[in-house]
Protein backbone atom coordinates (compact mmCIF):
# COMPACT_ATOMS: atom_id res chain seq x y z
CA UNK A 1 0.00 0.00 0.00
CA UNK A 2 1.75 3.53 -0.55
CA UNK A 3 1.86 6.15 1.08
CA UNK A 4 -0.66 9.41 0.31
CA UNK A 5 -0.31 12.67 0.59
CA UNK A 6 -2.88 15.50 0.10
CA UNK A 7 -1.42 18.24 -2.89
CA UNK A 8 -2.65 21.91 -2.44
CA UNK A 9 -3.45 24.44 -5.01
CA UNK A 10 -0.28 26.30 -4.34
CA UNK A 11 1.49 23.01 -6.01
CA UNK A 12 -0.35 23.10 -8.82
CA UNK A 13 0.11 25.50 -11.53
CA UNK A 14 -1.17 26.03 -15.45
CA UNK A 15 1.55 27.18 -18.38
CA UNK A 16 0.67 28.01 -21.92
CA UNK A 17 3.70 26.88 -24.42
CA UNK A 18 3.80 26.61 -28.11
CA UNK A 19 5.49 23.96 -30.22
CA UNK A 20 6.49 25.06 -34.11
CA UNK A 21 6.67 22.01 -37.18
CA UNK A 22 8.40 23.20 -40.33
CA UNK A 23 6.07 22.34 -43.73
CA UNK A 24 7.56 22.13 -47.01
CA UNK A 25 5.38 21.19 -50.19
CA UNK A 26 7.32 20.07 -53.04
CA UNK A 27 6.57 20.96 -56.87
CA UNK A 28 5.57 17.43 -57.99
CA UNK A 29 3.40 17.35 -55.31
CA UNK A 30 1.04 19.87 -56.72
CA UNK A 31 2.06 18.83 -60.34
CA UNK A 32 2.04 15.15 -60.27
CA UNK A 33 -1.64 13.96 -61.62
CA UNK A 34 -1.31 10.63 -59.16
CA UNK A 35 -0.23 12.86 -56.00
CA UNK A 36 -3.80 15.26 -56.71
CA UNK A 37 -6.65 13.37 -55.76
CA UNK A 38 -9.81 14.58 -57.51
CA UNK A 39 -13.75 13.58 -56.42
CA UNK A 40 -15.56 13.99 -59.01
CA UNK A 41 -19.21 15.03 -58.22
CA UNK A 42 -20.23 17.57 -60.64
CA UNK A 43 -22.14 15.86 -63.62
CA UNK A 44 -23.74 17.16 -66.73
CA UNK A 45 -25.95 15.61 -69.11
CA UNK A 46 -25.80 14.52 -72.55
CA UNK A 47 -27.74 14.71 -75.70
CA UNK A 48 -28.50 16.81 -78.57
CA UNK A 49 -24.54 17.03 -79.77
CA UNK A 50 -23.52 17.78 -75.75
CA UNK A 51 -20.78 15.75 -75.00
CA UNK A 52 -21.41 15.75 -71.26
CA UNK A 53 -18.44 16.68 -68.61
CA UNK A 54 -17.84 15.51 -64.89
CA UNK A 55 -15.91 17.54 -62.27
CA UNK A 56 -14.57 18.37 -58.95
CA UNK A 57 -15.34 20.46 -56.93
CA UNK A 58 -11.96 20.57 -55.26
CA UNK A 59 -8.50 18.57 -55.21
CA UNK A 60 -6.83 16.92 -52.59
CA UNK A 61 -3.25 17.28 -52.87
CA UNK A 62 -1.05 14.51 -50.93
CA UNK A 63 2.61 13.86 -49.81
CA UNK A 64 2.86 11.09 -52.23
CA UNK A 65 0.81 8.83 -54.31
CA UNK A 66 -2.46 8.95 -52.64
CA UNK A 67 -3.55 5.64 -53.38
CA UNK A 68 -0.80 4.52 -50.87
CA UNK A 69 -2.02 3.92 -47.06
CA UNK A 70 1.05 6.18 -45.83
CA UNK A 71 0.19 8.91 -47.79
CA UNK A 72 -0.70 12.35 -46.31
CA UNK A 73 -3.12 14.86 -47.22
CA UNK A 74 -1.45 18.02 -47.14
CA UNK A 75 -3.84 20.72 -48.83
CA UNK A 76 -7.11 20.93 -50.91
CA UNK A 77 -7.54 23.46 -53.85
CA UNK A 78 -9.60 24.96 -55.62
CA UNK A 79 -11.20 28.18 -57.19
CA UNK A 80 -14.35 30.67 -56.93
CA UNK A 81 -15.72 33.90 -58.59
CA UNK A 82 -16.97 36.67 -57.06
CA UNK A 83 -20.41 37.10 -58.23
CA UNK A 84 -20.31 40.81 -58.77
CA UNK A 85 -16.99 40.69 -60.47
CA UNK A 86 -16.37 41.10 -63.76
CA UNK A 87 -15.56 37.69 -64.92
CA UNK A 88 -19.25 36.83 -64.19
CA UNK A 89 -21.27 39.60 -64.53
CA UNK A 90 -20.13 40.57 -68.21
CA UNK A 91 -21.31 37.30 -69.48
CA UNK A 92 -23.96 36.32 -67.36
CA UNK A 93 -27.47 36.65 -68.65
CA UNK A 94 -30.18 37.89 -65.48
CA UNK A 95 -31.38 35.45 -63.02
CA UNK A 96 -34.26 33.02 -63.29
CA UNK A 97 -37.52 33.02 -61.41
CA UNK A 98 -35.79 31.39 -57.91
CA UNK A 99 -33.11 33.83 -58.25
CA UNK A 100 -30.46 32.30 -59.99
CA UNK A 101 -27.87 33.56 -62.25
CA UNK A 102 -27.96 32.39 -65.65
CA UNK A 103 -25.16 31.67 -67.95
CA UNK A 104 -24.51 31.35 -71.44
CA UNK A 105 -23.92 27.11 -72.60
CA UNK A 106 -20.31 28.22 -73.44
CA UNK A 107 -19.48 28.48 -69.95
CA UNK A 108 -19.16 26.15 -67.25
CA UNK A 109 -19.84 25.28 -63.18
CA UNK A 110 -20.43 29.56 -63.10
CA UNK A 111 -22.74 28.68 -60.51
CA UNK A 112 -20.49 26.53 -58.56
CA UNK A 113 -17.51 28.65 -58.92
CA UNK A 114 -19.93 31.64 -57.37
CA UNK A 115 -20.98 29.60 -54.52
CA UNK A 116 -17.49 28.56 -53.79
CA UNK A 117 -16.69 32.04 -53.30
CA UNK A 118 -19.75 32.84 -51.34
CA UNK A 119 -19.24 30.21 -48.71
CA UNK A 120 -15.40 30.86 -48.13
CA UNK A 121 -16.61 34.50 -47.51
CA UNK A 122 -18.93 33.86 -45.51
CA UNK A 123 -16.53 31.69 -42.93
CA UNK A 124 -13.88 34.03 -43.36
CA UNK A 125 -15.18 37.27 -43.30
CA UNK A 126 -18.66 36.49 -41.60
CA UNK A 127 -21.00 37.99 -44.51
CA UNK A 128 -21.63 38.26 -48.08
CA UNK A 129 -19.28 40.30 -49.09
CA UNK A 130 -16.27 39.99 -51.03
CA UNK A 131 -12.44 39.30 -50.10
CA UNK A 132 -10.07 43.14 -51.11
CA UNK A 133 -6.72 43.45 -50.70
CA UNK A 134 -5.00 44.59 -48.73
CA UNK A 135 -7.17 43.88 -45.67
CA UNK A 136 -8.44 46.64 -44.20
CA UNK A 137 -6.07 48.98 -45.89
CA UNK A 138 -6.24 51.74 -48.47
CA UNK A 139 -6.60 51.50 -52.55
CA UNK A 140 -8.53 48.15 -51.67
CA UNK A 141 -8.39 46.04 -54.83
CA UNK A 142 -11.79 43.33 -55.07
CA UNK A 143 -10.45 39.70 -55.86
CA UNK A 144 -12.25 38.80 -58.70
CA UNK A 145 -11.28 35.53 -59.75
CA UNK A 146 -9.86 33.53 -56.49
CA UNK A 147 -7.66 30.44 -55.67
CA UNK A 148 -8.27 29.31 -52.12
CA UNK A 149 -5.73 26.81 -50.40
CA UNK A 150 -7.29 25.13 -47.71
CA UNK A 151 -3.86 23.56 -45.34
CA UNK A 152 -5.07 19.95 -43.23
CA UNK A 153 -5.47 20.00 -39.66
CA UNK A 154 -3.01 17.52 -39.69
CA UNK A 155 -0.19 20.05 -41.21
CA UNK A 156 -2.09 23.31 -40.17
CA UNK A 157 -2.52 22.42 -36.39
CA UNK A 158 -3.70 25.79 -34.65
CA UNK A 159 -2.47 28.12 -36.94
CA UNK A 160 0.15 29.10 -39.26
CA UNK A 161 2.95 30.87 -37.70
CA UNK A 162 3.04 34.36 -39.15
CA UNK A 163 6.27 35.41 -41.12
CA UNK A 164 6.86 32.21 -42.07
CA UNK A 165 4.40 31.72 -45.05
CA UNK A 166 6.61 31.48 -49.17
CA UNK A 167 4.64 30.37 -51.60
CA UNK A 168 6.37 30.13 -55.55
CA UNK A 169 3.90 30.65 -58.45
CA UNK A 170 4.82 31.11 -62.25
CA UNK A 171 2.55 34.09 -63.68
CA UNK A 172 3.68 33.62 -67.44
CA UNK A 173 2.14 30.63 -68.71
CA UNK A 174 4.17 28.86 -71.33
CA UNK A 175 3.85 30.23 -75.19
CA UNK A 176 2.22 28.40 -77.56
CA UNK A 177 2.76 28.71 -80.96
CA UNK A 178 -0.43 30.91 -81.99
CA UNK A 179 1.45 34.05 -79.74
CA UNK A 180 4.45 34.50 -82.16
CA UNK A 181 1.69 34.80 -85.15
CA UNK A 182 -1.20 37.26 -86.28
CA UNK A 183 -4.15 35.51 -84.38
CA UNK A 184 -6.84 35.19 -86.94
CA UNK A 185 -4.18 34.00 -89.70
CA UNK A 186 -2.90 30.79 -90.72
CA UNK A 187 -0.06 29.06 -88.72
CA UNK A 188 2.85 27.31 -90.11
CA UNK A 189 3.45 23.85 -88.32
CA UNK A 190 1.38 22.44 -85.65
CA UNK A 191 -0.09 24.10 -82.92
CA UNK A 192 0.57 23.38 -79.74
CA UNK A 193 -1.19 24.00 -76.15
CA UNK A 194 -0.25 25.85 -73.67
CA UNK A 195 -2.98 24.55 -70.85
CA UNK A 196 -1.15 21.67 -69.92
CA UNK A 197 2.65 22.49 -70.90
CA UNK A 198 4.64 23.11 -67.67
CA UNK A 199 5.44 27.00 -67.11
CA UNK A 200 9.46 27.41 -67.18
CA UNK A 201 9.70 31.19 -66.52
CA UNK A 202 8.32 34.35 -64.79
CA UNK A 203 8.67 32.88 -60.94
CA UNK A 204 7.17 34.87 -58.14
CA UNK A 205 7.35 34.01 -54.50
CA UNK A 206 4.23 35.21 -52.55
CA UNK A 207 4.99 35.95 -49.10
CA UNK A 208 3.48 37.00 -45.47
CA UNK A 209 6.51 39.13 -44.68
CA UNK A 210 5.42 41.97 -42.26
CA UNK A 211 2.33 40.40 -40.79
CA UNK A 212 3.56 40.68 -37.56
CA UNK A 213 3.07 44.28 -37.26
CA UNK A 214 0.43 44.09 -39.63
CA UNK A 215 -2.21 41.51 -38.90
CA UNK A 216 -5.59 41.86 -38.47
CA UNK A 217 -8.70 40.46 -36.48
CA UNK A 218 -11.74 38.80 -39.17
CA UNK A 219 -14.45 36.66 -38.54
CA UNK A 220 -12.63 33.78 -39.18
CA UNK A 221 -9.63 34.87 -37.11
CA UNK A 222 -6.45 36.21 -37.44
CA UNK A 223 -5.52 37.55 -41.30
CA UNK A 224 -2.75 38.77 -42.80
CA UNK A 225 -1.38 40.43 -46.28
CA UNK A 226 0.11 38.17 -48.99
CA UNK A 227 2.70 40.27 -50.92
CA UNK A 228 5.27 39.61 -53.92
CA UNK A 229 8.43 39.25 -51.68
CA UNK A 230 10.32 41.62 -54.89
CA UNK A 231 7.91 44.78 -54.57
CA UNK A 232 6.03 44.36 -51.09
CA UNK A 233 4.00 46.98 -51.89
CA UNK A 234 2.49 44.79 -54.47
CA UNK A 235 -0.95 42.88 -52.79
CA UNK A 236 -1.33 39.04 -54.11
CA UNK A 237 -3.55 37.42 -51.92
CA UNK A 238 -4.72 37.04 -47.91
CA UNK A 239 -3.76 34.31 -45.64
CA UNK A 240 -5.87 33.35 -42.83
CA UNK A 241 -3.75 31.66 -39.87
CA UNK A 242 -6.06 30.14 -37.04
CA UNK A 243 -7.90 28.71 -40.54
CA UNK A 244 -4.83 27.95 -42.48
CA UNK A 245 -6.76 29.12 -45.14
CA UNK A 246 -5.08 31.11 -48.11
CA UNK A 247 -6.94 33.17 -50.73
CA UNK A 248 -5.35 34.05 -53.44
CA UNK A 249 -5.68 36.87 -56.30
CA UNK A 250 -5.44 34.92 -59.93
CA UNK A 251 -5.50 38.46 -61.36
CA UNK A 252 -2.39 38.41 -59.54
CA UNK A 253 -1.21 35.51 -59.78
CA UNK A 254 -0.92 34.65 -63.60
CA UNK A 255 -0.78 36.77 -66.34
CA UNK A 256 -4.35 35.98 -67.02
CA UNK A 257 -4.48 38.36 -70.61
CA UNK A 258 -1.76 35.99 -72.42
CA UNK A 259 -3.35 33.68 -75.11
CA UNK A 260 -4.70 30.53 -73.74
CA UNK A 261 -5.18 26.59 -75.73
CA UNK A 262 -5.91 23.55 -75.29
CA UNK A 263 -8.90 21.12 -74.61
CA UNK A 264 -11.04 21.52 -71.98
CA UNK A 265 -14.29 20.10 -70.94
CA UNK A 266 -17.06 21.99 -72.87
CA UNK A 267 -20.72 21.85 -72.87
CA UNK A 268 -20.91 23.32 -76.55
CA UNK A 269 -17.38 22.30 -78.08
CA UNK A 270 -18.11 23.62 -81.57
CA UNK A 271 -20.01 26.69 -81.06
CA UNK A 272 -18.18 29.97 -80.19
CA UNK A 273 -19.13 33.27 -78.73
CA UNK A 274 -18.05 36.66 -80.44
CA UNK A 275 -14.58 37.84 -79.86
CA UNK A 276 -15.68 41.62 -80.44
CA UNK A 277 -18.06 41.29 -77.63
CA UNK A 278 -15.35 39.83 -75.08
CA UNK A 279 -16.75 36.56 -74.77
CA UNK A 280 -13.95 34.40 -76.18
CA UNK A 281 -13.66 30.53 -75.05
CA UNK A 282 -11.18 27.79 -75.48
CA UNK A 283 -13.73 24.90 -76.21
CA UNK A 284 -11.64 22.11 -77.39
CA UNK A 285 -9.55 23.42 -80.18
CA UNK A 286 -6.05 24.18 -80.20
CA UNK A 287 -5.46 26.45 -82.94
CA UNK A 288 -5.64 30.18 -83.08
CA UNK A 289 -8.28 30.59 -86.64
CA UNK A 290 -11.24 32.59 -86.47
CA UNK A 291 -13.31 29.62 -87.32
CA UNK A 292 -12.34 27.20 -83.88
CA UNK A 293 -13.75 27.63 -80.49
CA UNK A 294 -10.70 28.73 -78.86
CA UNK A 295 -10.14 32.41 -81.23
CA UNK A 296 -8.39 34.86 -78.72
CA UNK A 297 -8.89 33.11 -75.65
CA UNK A 298 -7.19 34.27 -72.48
CA UNK A 299 -6.97 32.39 -69.04
CA UNK A 300 -8.67 35.03 -67.42
CA UNK A 301 -11.83 35.82 -68.47
CA UNK A 302 -11.90 32.91 -70.88
CA UNK A 303 -10.92 29.84 -68.66
CA UNK A 304 -12.30 30.64 -65.17
CA UNK A 305 -15.63 30.96 -67.38
CA UNK A 306 -15.28 28.51 -69.77
CA UNK A 307 -13.43 25.36 -68.17
CA UNK A 308 -14.57 23.19 -65.08
CA UNK A 309 -12.84 23.30 -61.96
CA UNK A 310 -10.78 20.47 -62.42
CA UNK A 311 -9.82 22.14 -65.65
CA UNK A 312 -8.56 25.31 -63.98
CA UNK A 313 -7.05 23.51 -61.21
CA UNK A 314 -5.24 20.80 -63.13
CA UNK A 315 -3.80 23.95 -64.82
CA UNK A 316 -2.70 26.05 -61.92
CA UNK A 317 -1.68 22.68 -60.06
CA UNK A 318 0.73 21.11 -63.15
CA UNK A 319 1.54 24.24 -64.54
CA UNK A 320 1.74 27.09 -62.25
CA UNK A 321 3.40 25.34 -59.32
CA UNK A 322 6.32 23.93 -61.69
CA UNK A 323 7.37 19.86 -61.86
CA UNK A 324 10.34 19.86 -60.16
CA UNK A 325 11.93 18.62 -56.51
CA UNK A 326 12.17 22.21 -54.97
CA UNK A 327 9.85 23.65 -52.58
CA UNK A 328 6.25 24.90 -53.94
CA UNK A 329 5.39 26.12 -50.76
CA UNK A 330 6.59 26.27 -47.38
CA UNK A 331 5.01 27.71 -44.17
CA UNK A 332 5.42 27.03 -39.84
CA UNK A 333 2.58 25.64 -37.85
CA UNK A 334 2.05 26.21 -33.89
CA UNK A 335 0.76 23.51 -31.63
CA UNK A 336 -0.63 25.15 -28.80
CA UNK A 337 0.34 23.04 -25.26
CA UNK A 338 -1.51 23.82 -22.63
CA UNK A 339 0.11 21.94 -19.44
CA UNK A 340 -0.61 21.63 -15.80
CA UNK A 341 2.44 21.29 -13.46
CA UNK A 342 2.05 19.62 -9.99
CA UNK A 343 4.51 19.59 -7.73
CA UNK A 344 4.82 16.28 -4.84
CA UNK A 345 6.43 17.18 -2.64
CA UNK A 346 7.98 15.13 0.54
CA UNK A 347 10.17 16.66 2.98
CA UNK A 348 12.73 14.95 5.05
CA UNK A 349 10.29 12.63 7.37
CA UNK A 350 8.24 11.81 4.72
CA UNK A 351 7.95 8.70 2.34
CA UNK A 352 11.11 6.96 4.16
CA UNK A 353 9.35 3.76 4.80
CA UNK A 354 8.06 1.16 2.50
CA UNK A 355 4.86 -1.09 2.50
CA UNK A 356 6.09 -3.73 1.22
CA UNK A 357 5.79 -7.02 3.21
CA UNK A 358 9.85 -7.73 2.59
CA UNK A 359 11.20 -4.18 4.12
CA UNK A 360 10.56 -5.94 7.56
CA UNK A 361 11.18 -9.07 9.31
CA UNK A 362 8.88 -11.19 11.38
CA UNK A 363 9.98 -8.89 14.50
CA UNK A 364 8.74 -6.14 12.98
CA UNK A 365 12.94 -4.91 12.12
CA UNK A 366 14.33 -3.55 9.00
CA UNK A 367 15.81 -6.40 6.85
CA UNK A 368 18.94 -5.39 6.38
CA UNK A 369 21.85 -6.45 4.21
CA UNK A 370 24.73 -6.72 6.84
CA UNK A 371 23.42 -8.82 9.67
CA UNK A 372 23.40 -7.13 13.19
CA UNK A 373 22.77 -3.22 12.02
CA UNK A 374 18.89 -3.64 12.68
CA UNK A 375 19.28 -1.48 15.09
CA UNK A 376 21.53 1.28 13.31
CA UNK A 377 20.22 0.92 10.08
CA UNK A 378 18.29 4.20 9.23
CA UNK A 379 15.25 3.41 7.32
CA UNK A 380 15.09 4.58 3.40
CA UNK A 381 13.32 4.06 0.02
CA UNK A 382 13.53 4.19 -3.47
CA UNK A 383 10.65 7.07 -5.21
CA UNK A 384 9.16 5.09 -8.46
CA UNK A 385 6.11 6.35 -9.19
CA UNK A 386 3.46 9.01 -8.02
CA UNK A 387 -0.05 8.28 -8.67
CA UNK A 388 -2.69 11.36 -8.62
CA UNK A 389 -5.85 10.90 -6.57
CA UNK A 390 -8.88 12.58 -6.58
CA UNK A 391 -10.68 12.82 -3.36
CA UNK A 392 -12.75 9.35 -3.68
CA UNK A 393 -9.44 8.08 -3.61
CA UNK A 394 -9.84 6.86 -7.00
CA UNK A 395 -6.70 6.47 -9.35
CA UNK A 396 -6.97 9.12 -12.10
CA UNK A 397 -3.24 9.20 -13.43
CA UNK A 398 0.49 7.67 -12.60
CA UNK A 399 3.97 9.17 -13.35
CA UNK A 400 6.94 6.92 -13.71
CA UNK A 401 10.17 8.32 -12.99
CA UNK A 402 13.06 7.25 -15.36
CA UNK A 403 14.77 6.05 -12.38
CA UNK A 404 14.62 4.95 -8.87
CA UNK A 405 15.21 7.95 -6.82
CA UNK A 406 16.28 7.03 -3.13
CA UNK A 407 14.85 9.20 -0.26
CA UNK A 408 15.80 9.40 3.30
CA UNK A 409 15.66 11.61 6.55
CA UNK A 410 18.22 13.80 5.49
CA UNK A 411 16.63 14.90 1.82
CA UNK A 412 13.73 16.92 0.56
CA UNK A 413 12.46 15.44 -2.40
CA UNK A 414 9.79 17.36 -5.37
CA UNK A 415 8.83 15.50 -8.30
CA UNK A 416 7.28 18.02 -11.11
CA UNK A 417 4.69 16.14 -12.59
CA UNK A 418 3.38 17.59 -16.29
CA UNK A 419 0.29 16.53 -17.84
CA UNK A 420 -0.31 18.17 -21.47
CA UNK A 421 -3.36 18.53 -23.58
Amino acid sequence: MGTYKSISAADIKTSRSSLNQLVDCVQTDFSASVTRQKFQVFVTGTGGGNPGCTSSLYQTVHDQKYSLQTSNAILDLTVGLWKSGTTVSSCSTGEDSAGKLQFPSETLMMREKTDIYRQYVQTLLGSDTVFQIPYNGSNQKNIDNAMFINIKRLFARDAIKKETFAMRMYASACIDINDTTTRGGSTAGTPYSNLDRTTTTGSKIWTDIGASSLTHISYGGTVGNIVDSADTSNYGGLIFYDQGIIVMDLDKCISGSQHCSGVISSMSPNSRADAAAGQSIIGSGTSDTASTPNYRATFIPSLMRCGSIDDIVDHLASCRFQSGSLTAMTFQNVTEINSTLIFCRATADEFNYSSNPTFTDSDDRLVVVDVGQESVQRTFSFITSVGLYDNNNNLLAVAKLSRPVQKSDEKDLTVRIRLDF
